[in-house]
C-alpha cells in the first residue's frame, strides 16, 4: 500500500488494508499529538490551506498537524480574498498554487469543486468538504475515535451499531462515514430523520449492496436502543433552499441527557462533527450531555490533528521516518484540557 503523492479527494479512494494503515501511523503520532513530543519531519514543506467555506475546526486542524510536523502554512480563507472573486477559474487557481506547495487542503461550497480543482495537477490535493459531497479527513478521524472509543471499551467495529440522527441529506460526514464503515463487516446502520433529510437512496444501497443492514427510522425509541455508536449532526441550513426540508424535524429528534436514559446503553459512544448548533429551534446535540464520559465530542475534535499528521504523512512519504524526528517537547501543557472532560481522558 502507498499514498504517497495521491489526491484525498473521497472515501472511495481507499480500502480497508489503507484505512487500518492511516490508523497505524496516526497511534505512532500520539506523543506529538499530546504535546510530548515535537516532531520536524516535515520542516521546510508547505501547506496550502484554501477554505473558500466557513470552517474553524477543519481549517485550524489542518493548520495546527502541520505545523506540529515541522511545516509551514500559508492560508486563503474565503473568496472575496482569493482571484476567484475577480473571475479566474479553479484549474488556473490550482496551477497556481501547485507551484507554491507541496500539498493542499482545499474546501470549497460545490460539490465537485475540490475534484475539479485537483484534475490538472500532480500536487496532492485533500478534500477539506465539498458541499453536500464528501468531507474524508473527518471520516477518517471519526474511524481513529471510534477505534480509541472501542478500544477502552474491548468492542470492535466490525459487527458494530451506529445509530446516525440529523440531517443525512445534506451532511457530508455522514455520507463518507457510511463509505468507510461500508468497508469493515456486518455493520448495523440505523438512519433517524424525517422523510425531508433521508439519506441519499444511492448510499442506503450502496451499504446494502455491501452486506450491511440498513433500517430507517422516524423516531430516537426506534433507532437508538442496541446501538454502540450514535453520531449526530446539525441541519445544514447554508445547504437548503427556503426552509421547506427542516419541516419535521423538531425536538423528538434531538438526543439529550432524557432520550440517552431512556433509550441508550450506558456506555454507547456519542459523536459529533461540530460545530453544534445552539440557536433555539435547532435541536441540535443537547449540552445536558457535556458532563457524560460517554460523549465524545471533545475527543473526536481534538483526533483531527492527529488523523490530519498521519494523512500528510502518508501522502508526502515520510511516515517511514517519524519517530526519527521526534524529540522530547518541554513547553508548559496541562495534565488535561478541561475540567469537564471524562476522567480517563488526560494529557499524561
Amino acid at each position: 500500500m502507498s499514498l504517497i503523492g495521491r489526491h484525498l479527494l473521497s472515501i472511495d479512494s481507499l480500502n480497508r488494508a489503507e484505512l487500518e494503515e492511516l490508523l497505524a501511523i496516526a497511534k505512532r503520532l500520539e506523543p506529538v499529538a499530546k504535546r510530548q513530543m515535537r516532531c520536524d519531519v516535515l520542516q521546510g514543506a508547505v501547506l496550502a490551506n484554501l477554505f473558500f467555506e466557513a470552517s474553524t475546526r477543519t481549517r485550524m486542524s489542518f493548520h495546527t498537524a502541520f505545523a506540529r510536523l515541522g511545516g509551514a502554512v500559508v492560508d486563503t480563507t474565503g473568496f472575496t480574498f482569493s482571484s476567484l472573486s475577480k473571475g479566474e477559474s479553479l484549474e488556473d487557481t490550482a496551477r497556481v498554487i501547485a507551484g507554491y506547495a507541496d500539498i493542499i487542503a482545499m474546501r470549497h461550497p460545490e460539490e465537485g469543486s475540490v475534484a475539479q480543482f485537483a484534475a490538472p495537477i500532480n500536487v496532492p490535493v485533500i478534500n477539506a468538504g465539498d458541499g453536500a459531497g464528501e468531507h474524508p479527513s473527518q471520516a477518517l478521524l471519526d474511524y481513529y475515535s471510534i477505534s480509541k472509543e472501542f478500544e477502552r471499551l474491548d468492542k470492535s467495529i466490525d459487527g458494530m451499531s451506529i445509530a446516525m440522527v440529523g440531517d443525512l441529506k445534506h451532511g457530508r460526514t455522514i455520507h463518507s462515514l457510511c463509505k468507510l464503515l461500508s468497508l469493515f463487516n456486518n455493520i448495523k446502520f440505523r438512519f433517524i430523520a424525517p422523510d425531508n433529510l433521508r439519506a441519499p437512496a444511492s448510499l442506503i444501497a450502496l451499504l446494502k449492496t455491501r452486506g450491511h443492514e440498513v433500517s430507517e427510522c422516524d423516531s430516537l425509541a426506534a433507532g437508538l436502543p442496541h446501538s454502540d455508536v450514535i453520531y449526530a449532526t446539525r441541519i445544514q441550513r447554508e445547504r437548503i433552499q427556503g426552509g421547506e426540508e427542516m419541516e419535521g424535524y423538531g425536538e423528538q429528534f434531538r438526543i439529550n441527557a432524557a432520550a440517552i436514559t431512556r433509550h441508550a446503553q450506558p456506555d454507547t459512544v456519542i459523536m459529533h462533527p461540530l460545530p453544534r448548533d445552539s440557536r433555539e429551534g435547532a435541536f441540535d446535540l443537547a449540552t445536558d450531555l457535556d458532563r457524560l464520559p460517554q460523549l465524545a465530542i471533545f475527543r473526536q475534535a481534538d483526533n483531527g490533528v492527529i488523523m490530519r499528521m498521519a494523512i500528510f504523512a502518508a501522502i508526502l512519504g515520510v511516515a517511514d521516518r517519524l519517530e526519527a524526528h521526534f524529540a522530547p517537547l518541554t513547553l508548559y501543557r496541562p495534565a488535561r484540557l478541561s475540567d469537564h472532560d471524562a476522567d480517563f481522558y488526560t494529557f499524561d
